[in-house]
């Protein structure tokens, strides 16, 4: 049974008659000069880097400083997926969302000032290297590798191509499948002629750019609307015309405009954003592999929380550049983005569960003046390409570095960079084949999508790392049992999700209760509880850890004086077939593969010389190409450890940072309670 309200378009629904912009060749002209200056700025620091040296190719980025490290944290967090689920959550709830861009806020701060002194007085450049030198033993860094390539195919790698996607489909019309595909070609294309030095070489750029074009947007939606009390009188008016009679489908929430929701029968309970939000919030903050990387990749400790810093500053923004601006585009587009029938909804945008994830690009499509809206668009679709090369890239490391050398300890170069380049073929393929899943997960809101794997994977590692950090006689059984339990218990919760979905507007709720009434932050919690407990108990039940899984390891004992050698995991039989190779850091394994590998290279300089002109372009393209000089200097340099930031500070300066510490944690204070 349907009904229609008494808006102006009940006649004909204004899906139907709306008239459906796409891009013109002024906008297509822009998104071509785009490419073509990011394919330039690639081939330029190409020519610039030596990528056939992997102390080129990873060091691009090795003594920065605060500003590029804050742009880099912020862009490598922001990319359109998050434009695209953060404004589809603003369309279809309220400003709720904005609740894990405000607890960023503070995590990042808790990265710089707690964790950060740990990692640098440790001496690490990988997240599973820190936790083999705090726990010793393989299994610990070998289940983590493999539950962070899980993580990325499902939080990150599939959720970008489906934004961008989104985005590339609302602009040129084109099947999702198809802009999959072709998304997938350009940033082929792009990884292979640009790499990730020109990821670094573009990467603040693209921050400024993304900054500019959505505050652009926000403007221009604003304006549309009346100002912040045009949107709070009008959000409540955008009901679509078709819906199903005496049912909530369509109504726009009564608490839209609050943080803090009911704790029983809201979308987003308050104690749930308190608590349960923030364990992931410091799991993804403090040791996901990504961001600490950045940070580590500061000159020093000031600069690393002037990173911070800034980036934190910057997580002010999104409420009014992304969460609002997608409450004015179901304002202005109710039929469309807050559609409430699913036959509708899939003729409008191909998904049965809701069209809210159109916001943002409906906003870039229709109220962007011809030429600027060119410009967005090769904003969102280049951070979703650098995002994706960054991505592809950490996790091919982490799986030819952590798993197949361990497997393969004596396996050449040439092995590791074909197994890396087929490994990110895979990847793509599975993460293309878990797209649908994305699509109907949630309730067509991407952005809650995210949020609810992550809190089911990322509680028991944030707790182990904590504890790992800040507890000195957790040890290997402590956190190897706690890290098992609390993911078994979470992988049963993702599936049951999977196995029973939200259900449609309108329809009987008839799932299992502890998916039906357990919140998946709540879960979060009872997990980090779950996984806490297991650490502690096995831990205080088994023998503390050695003297040396604790020096310069974790809070208290980062102060100690270095030691001469790393006893981090202690001698095997194993040693002496080479299986040690496999316990380096991922990335210094990496860098001292030329050295192992050189009788292998000796013998690859002769047959070099007889390769067709194609093939050596082909090699050069790829970053594998073999020069001369370079193999006679690897037979003879010994592998030299990655530069890592130092805990030096000027009281000046650390003055300064702290105040600002102050001011930021005031701010952060202010806008969670004035919005609660």
């Amino acid at each position: 049974m349907e009904t229609t309200s008494s808006t102006p378009s009940s006649v004909t629904p204004s899906w139907e008659v709306f008239p459906q912009k796409s891009l013109e060749a002024i906008d297509i002209a822009v998104l071509v000069l785009y490419f073509v200056f990011v394919l330039a700025v690639g081939l330029w620091s190409m020519w610039k880097t030596q990528r056939s040296t992997v102390k080129g190719y990873f060091l691009a980025g090795g003594q920065m400083v605060w500003w590029p490290v804050g742009a880099s944290l912020f862009a490598s967090n922001v990319g359109s997926g998050h434009f695209i689920g953060l404004a589809g959550s603003g369309a279809a709830s309220g400003i709720a969302a904005t609740a894990y861009e405000w607890n960023g806020m503070f995590c990042v701060l808790v990265l710089a000032w707690l964790f950060l002194p740990i990692y640098i007085a440790a001496g690490v450049t990988t997240m599973p290297e820190y936790l083999r030198k705090r726990f010793g033993g393989k299994r610990i860094q070998m289940f983590l590798a493999i539950l962070y390539l899980f993580i990325y195919i499902f939080t990150k790698i599939s959720v970008d191509m489906y934004a961008g996607a989104l985005f590339i489909q609302q602009a040129l019309r084109w099947d999702l499948y198809i802009a999959v595909v072709g998304l997938l070609a350009v940033t082929a294309l792009y990884t292979v002629a640009g790499g990730l030095a020109a990821v670094i070489y573009t990467d603040a750029l693209q921050t400024l750019i993304m900054l500019i074009g959505a505050v652009t947007l926000m403007v221009f939606s604003f304006v549309e609307v009346g100002g912040l009390e045009g949107l709070q009188t009008k959000y409540f008016d955008a009901i679509p015309s078709t819906r199903k009679e005496n049912s909530s489908c369509g109504l726009p929430r009564e608490d839209a405009f609050h943080i803090f929701r009911d704790p029983v029968n809201s979308d987003l309970p308050w104690p749930g954003v308190l608590v349960g939000m923030t364990i992931p919030s410091l799991w993804y903050w403090c040791t996901d592999q990504v961001i600490v990387q950045r940070s580590l990749a500061a000159k020093n400790l000031s600069h690393a929380k002037g990173g911070s810093l800034m980036t934190s500053y910057l997580k002010i923004l999104p409420l009014f550049m992304m969460v609002m601006p997608g409450m004015i585009s179901r304002i202005l587009f109710p039929d469309l983005v807050a559609c409430a029938d699913a036959e509708i909804c899939r003729k409008i945008c191909g998904n049965p569960s809701g069209c809210s994830d159109i916001a943002y690009p409906k906003l870039v499509i229709e109220l962007l003046p011809v030429g600027l809206r060119g410009l967005m668009m090769s904003v969102m679709i280049a951070a979703l390409m650098s995002s994706l090369t960054s991505i592809f890239n950490s996790a091919s490391t982490i799986f030819t570095m952590d798993l197949w050398k361990h497997f393969r300890p004596r396996c050449s170069e040439w092995e590791l960079m074909i197994v890396g380049r087929v490994f990110v073929l895979l990847l793509t393929v599975v993460s293309i084949l878990w797209i649908p899943l994305v699509q109907a997960g949630q309730g067509g809101q991407l952005f809650i999508y995210i949020q609810s794997i992550s809190s089911y994977l990322q509680p028991p590692v944030a707790m182990v790392f904590i504890l790992g950090c800040f507890w000195k006689r957790a040890n290997e059984k402590g956190a190897f049992w706690g890290l098992a339990i609390g993911l078994l218990l979470g992988v049963i919760r993702l599936v049951l999700d999977f196995i029973y979905p939200e259900p449609q507007c309108g329809e009987t709720d008839l799932r299992p209760g502890v998916v039906k009434y357990m919140h998946y932050l709540y879960f979060s919690m009872v997990l980090a509880a779950i996984s806490t407990l297991t650490v502690l108990v096995v831990s205080m039940l088994t023998e503390p850890p050695a003297e040396e899984m604790i020096s310069r390891l974790t809070w208290f004992t980062r102060g100690d004086l270095p030691v001469k050698k790393d006893l981090a995991v202690s001698p095997s039989p194993d040693a002496a077939k080479g299986v040690c190779e496999a316990e380096r850091p991922a990335l210094q394994i990496d860098i001292s593969i030329a050295s192992e590998n050189s009788s292998d290279d000796n013998k690859c300089t002769t047959n070099a010389k007889r390769r067709s002109k194609l093939t050596t372009t082909f090699l050069w393209l790829c970053g594998m190409e073999r020069k001369q000089e370079n193999t006679e200097n690897a037979a003879s340099s010994k592998p030299e450890p990655l530069p890592v930031a130092s805990l030096e500070e000027k009281p000046l300066v650390k003055h300064v940072l702290n105040i600002n510490l102050l001011l930021c944690v005031c701010a952060g204070v202010f806008l969670w309670a004035y919005f609660a």
